[in-house]
């Protein structure tokens, strides 16, 4: 796995080398001080990881990862900062940064959070070989339907919502997509829920108050801490950030406004987790 360094502190750039390379990580394959030219050297290099710091000359980090992430949304971001402000740990999040380390390093917090960006790396591209497959439907059959149903149960197990009313109508959707290979995009929510039930309003109510219910607890956990993995996954992979942000701003009692569910990227991204 190829990573770059951006920092302008020589020192870190140094103990990051020194982690990487001890503990196997993968191959630092350069650096960059100037947030100004790090776009260039991740254009031309085109890292698997990128160390990034928030705080740079020339350009912030933010701001590097929002313009990087648009034209390669596969490099994978790993914000290494002082900077301990819970809005801007949120903004990195929201531009895309997977993980967010506070300074002073600490080798073990690294070694982690590398080896679970990996982790997601190997996953996805597992993921891409399996879908450009050439066979028949019965080998996709083998490698998809065995455990949609577990992997859905858990996943709503760890947004707090397999009590819900609506648990059974997300678990019998999920399943008909991934069974089908039918993209919910192609479909309206309407047109889709008739296939279950006679009364599709009333189950889009219940669809749309387990997952509401769903990103209340998110939003409680990043209150509780901004690190929590289960926070970090689902806030902008099941539910949209900024309206995770706003939840937990409304539970915090800074905002009157709510966090609103996209109920079809919510069932969308469901059906992603359980290929994975």
């Amino acid at each position: 796995m190829d990573i770059l360094i951006v920092e302008d502190d020589i020192n870190i750039i140094m103990i990051l080398e020194k982690i990487v390379k001890e503990r196997n990580l993968g191959n630092v394959i350069d650096y960059v001080q100037d947030g100004s030219l790090a776009k260039e050297r991740i254009n031309t290099l085109n890292p698997n990881v990128v160390l990034v710091d928030v705080l740079m000359p020339g350009k912030d980090g933010i701001t590097l990862v929002e313009e990087v992430k648009k034209e390669n949304p596969d490099i994978q971001f790993i914000m290494i900062s002082q900077v301990t402000s819970k809005d801007m740990i949120g903004k990195a999040y929201e531009k895309g940064v997977e993980y967010y380390v506070t300074k002073p390093i600490n080798a073990v917090e690294i070694e982690s959070v590398i080896k679970k960006v990996k982790e997601k790396i190997n996953i996805s591209s597992t993921l891409n070989k399996i879908q450009n497959l050439i066979g028949d439907n019965s080998k996709k059959d083998t490698v998809n339907k065995e455990n949609y149903e577990v992997k859905i149960k858990r996943i709503m197990h760890n947004i707090g919502i397999m009590g819900e009313a609506g648990s059974k109508d997300i678990i019998n959707i999920t399943k008909y997509l991934l069974e089908t290979e039918k993209s919910i995009s192609n479909i309206t929510m309407k047109e889709l829920l008739k296939k279950f039930s006679d009364n599709p309003k009333s189950m889009e109510q219940r669809l749309r108050r387990a997952a509401k219910n769903g990103m209340t607890n998110i939003a409680n956990l990043g209150i509780e801490d901004y690190m929590n993995e289960y926070f970090i996954e689902y806030s902008n992979g099941l539910y949209n950030f900024e309206q995770v942000k706003a939840e937990m701003d409304y539970i915090r009692d800074k905002s009157s406004k709510k966090g609103k569910v996209n109920l079809k990227k919510f069932i969308d991204s469901m059906v992603f987790y359980c290929k994975r």
